[in-house]
């Protein structure tokens, strides 16, 4: 009986460590952010907060994750991605090239829209109004994406001349308030934070003109290289349980107001 008892204690300490193991931690992880709105931002201190910081901190402490941040612009967080330099990084959105280098596991759902210098004529009230009017200039930040109806309009206007490109957050509204460009691409976490500059309040005017569906759907990319197919499972369902726990609304509301931190959750 004693021997038995012995035996079955064994399988049963073999069984629990087979679980450990399944569960393990997801070890060391390499992570790059880019500077942009309520999503990545210094705070007055000097450091380092947001929507995706915050996403990604709790997806480590859930999983027992070590992962190393790093702030870079966009264009060579791409490249790092592709290099293997880089394990994941944030607020990406899928494209069939991108789904190639990663696995994208969503957590927020933005929308894009455009800025308008108030320098810019009253009667501009679409897309098309806008080509209409050779002298005006839009800013993006290089490489990002922004739905289908707005780079195809884009694309129009590069043809013409009419796309200045920025590494990144900070130099995109720079190029605004020098009047290089006349107008910017941005969404709701963009946006937002000028709300709060004194010296931006008044000066532009938000434009919704992409169609009701062409929602954008952001998510943390994680690398086919070195995140397997085992834990991208695991992070895709913590972020899930974020969301049905309300964790992601919390986050949200960190950063942006509870109307627009609601409109993130449309996923």
């Amino acid at each position: 009986m004693f021997a038995r008892l012995i035996l079955c204690s064994a399988l049963l300490g073999l069984s629990g460590t087979a679980g450990a193991e399944t569960e393990a931690p997801c070890g060391h992880l390499r992570s790059a952010f880019y500077e942009y709105g309520a999503l990545y931002y210094k705070t007055a201190d000097g450091h380092w907060t947001g929507i995706d910081k915050d996403v990604v901190d709790e997806v480590a402490r859930r999983l027992g994750c070590i992962i190393d941040p790093s702030t870079d612009s966009r264009v060579r967080i791409w490249a790092g991605l592709n290099g293997g330099t880089i394990d994941l990084s944030v607020s990406a959105l899928s494209t069939p090239e991108r789904e190639k280098v990663g696995r994208l596991v969503p957590y927020l759902s933005e929308r894009n829209y455009v800025l308008l210098s108030k320098e810019v004529s009253s009667n501009v009230h679409s897309m098309e109004d806008f080509i209409a009017d050779p002298g005006i200039r839009i800013g993006v930040i290089k490489s990002f994406r922004h739905g289908k109806a707005y780079d195809a309009w884009l694309e129009r206007l590069r043809a013409k001349g009419r796309v200045y490109e920025a590494p990144d957050y900070e130099a995109m509204l720079r190029l605004l308030k020098v009047g290089r460009v006349h107008a910017i691409m941005a969404n709701i976490s963009g946006w937002y934070p000028l709300l709060k500059q004194q010296h931006m309040a008044g000066s532009y005017r938000i434009m919704d003109w992409a169609p009701p569906k062409d929602l954008l759907i952001g998510g943390l990319i994680l690398s086919r290289q070195h995140v397997d197919e085992a834990l991208a499972t695991r992070i895709s369902q913590t972020i899930r349980a974020m969301r049905e726990d309300g964790t992601l609304k919390r986050i949200f509301e960190r950063h942006l107001d509870a109307e627009l931190a609601a409109k993130l959750l449309n996923f």
